[in-house]
């Protein structure tokens, strides 16, 4: 078969009113950073078994109930990332508002009390700017459509000639779609045209968050058993915009490059429950004991985009947006707290989490080009086998610790090492038959690896007034994917490989807290 090349021209979406998401896209949203009050920054979140303690009310709820008197207190923030390539789009640090909230403590007898507790904090900061940029040796995005194309994935039909030819409107996702709706085929040849690449250039800037709003009700049972529960509601916002540019290998048509730019918003709201268990196994015991659990936070997500592919001379453009649904795994935490007289106190954390069950749901009935509400969905089976084979389960150690040299003064400090979330083997596959895949505006991955964080911080209360400050810096490498590759044993040259890049995500963050004990 003779190399042939691709003329964009015009594209033709054509696709079911069923809508649900993709792993890699999901995988963004449903994961969660160190974030909350200085205090709890600072000892890297490992005062869950401790407690009193605002931002415990989203890891172990229980935590509420060892508050004695009421609390108001705020935080904000500066996020930076480091070595960040400059990108038009992007921007490497930003002021972010990362918490609020208030304790109210009631006394129910000698030794006991039922709070209530309302705290506001960001679980996730999406800003971001990932660049990465390799060589393709003839390979390119525009290539895998063609072999998606040639190997039948987009249905092929027998002509009247004898010849495969193939239904280029039926499109594995919309790059696909703008790709093979726009493929010439030679004149009496049904051989589709595609532009083979020397190499590629990737930019993408994610901004955004996720705010967790925590309704707590939390108290103990004789100063010696504290239970809490939660009441969570996440608010999704989400965006990135991207620009993938590939140098074309030298053609008939003298085209340079083929650039595609996608920008993607995904907003939505999700609810969940949290409990959990605080005991002391030895009565006055300076040793305190929790356990947690965190249900699935259903989300109802809408996905929009625009993309659009240029050639240097004609541009196509594509556009659509859906709702769909997403449910997370279940959560488990233990934790452990020993205090020292009153100038030392020290935790740990373990949490883990099966990110391989997240549950990817695909909507039912309605017509979603009118943003009617869904009332029920289905399970989307093969997207769901597919997060099975590129995800795992998490595990995540906290340890923190926190010094009193005087009353008015606390030194700290703390560490986190957050497992792998990705397979190492895993990809982005861009030929399953999901509604996910249907609606994908982009072909690159990135299989992150562990997350490492180390955080310090001090203290200072004056009266009833707290000052606390804190400094993050956490880093998680990975490695990033243009497109998947494909292999051909039997036919060489249909084999379109792409490398990984290794990309790293070094972020620091400085966190200020002001609050009010009454």
């Amino acid at each position: 078969m003779k190399t042939k090349y691709i003329m964009i021209v015009a594209a033709v979406m054509a696709y079911g009113p069923l809508a649900a998401q993709e792993t890699y896209e999901n995988a963004k949203i449903v994961t969660e950073e160190l974030n909350g009050t200085a205090r709890y920054v600072a000892t890297g979140g490992a005062l869950d078994a401790l407690g009193a303690e605002l931002s415990t009310s989203s890891t172990n709820p229980a935590g509420i109930g060892l508050f004695r008197h009421s609390k108001v207190e705020g935080s904000i923030g500066m996020v930076m990332q480091q070595d960040a390539s400059d990108y038009e789009h992007g921007d490497d640090h930003s002021v972010s508002f990362d918490q609020a909230g208030f304790v109210y403590a009631n006394r129910t007898g000698d030794d006991s009390f039922f709070n209530f507790a309302f705290n506001y904090h960001k679980s996730r900061n999406f800003n971001y700017i990932l660049s990465a940029a390799d060589k393709l040796n003839n390979s390119s995005q525009n290539k895998l459509s063609y072999v998606k194309l040639a190997n039948g994935n987009l249905y092929p039909f027998v002509s009247d000639n004898g010849f495969n030819t193939f239904k280029p409107y039926l499109s594995c996702n919309q790059l696909d779609d703008i790709y093979t709706n726009n493929l010439f085929y030679a004149s009496g040849e049904d051989v589709a045209y595609y532009y083979p690449a020397t190499e590629y250039l990737f930019d993408r800037a994610h901004e955004g968050y996720v705010g967790e709003y925590d309704f707590t009700f939390s108290g103990n049972i004789k100063d010696r058993v504290y239970l809490g529960l939660t009441a969570a509601i996440n608010d999704v916002h989400y965006s990135h915009v991207s620009d993938h540019t590939e140098a074309i290998s030298p053609n008939p048509e003298n085209i340079d490059y083929l650039n595609v730019y996608d920008r993607r918003d995904i907003t939505g709201t999700g609810v969940g429950l949290k409990a959990g268990v605080i005991f002391r196994p030895v009565e006055y015991a300076p040793l305190l004991m929790g356990l947690s659990i965190s249900t699935p936070i259903w989300y109802r997500l809408t996905s929009s985009n625009y993309t659009e592919v240029s050639d240097g001379n004609y541009t196509v453009p594509a556009e659509e947006s859906y709702k769909y649904k997403v449910f997370t795994p279940w959560k488990f935490g233990a934790n452990i707290g020993y205090t020292v007289d009153q100038y030392l106190a020290l935790g740990v954390t373990y949490e883990f989490a099966d990110y391989s069950a997240m549950n990817n749901r695909i909507n039912d009935n309605g017509d979603y080009y009118y943003y009617e509400n869904y009332e029920s969905s289905h399970a989307d089976r093969v997207m769901n086998d597919h997060t099975k084979r590129t995800l795992r389960g998490v595990n995540t150690l906290k340890v923190g610790a926190e010094v009193k040299p005087i009353p008015e003064i606390a030194i700290r400090a703390g560490y986190n090492y957050v497992s792998p979330m990705y397979k190492s083997s895993a990809f982005k596959d861009g030929t399953l038959d999901s509604n996910g895949s249907y609606y994908a505006s982009a072909t690159d991955f990135t299989n992150w690896k562990a997350t490492n964080r180390f955080t310090c911080g001090l203290g200072f209360r004056y009266g009833q007034l707290n000052f606390d400050l804190a400094y993050q810096y956490s880093k998680t490498d990975g490695d990033f994917y243009p497109f998947m590759s494909y292999i051909d044993k039997d036919f060489e040259d249909w084999n379109n490989v792409a490398g990984p890049v290794k990309v790293s995500n070094k972020r620091h963050q400085i966190l200020c807290s002001v609050g009010y004990t009454f």
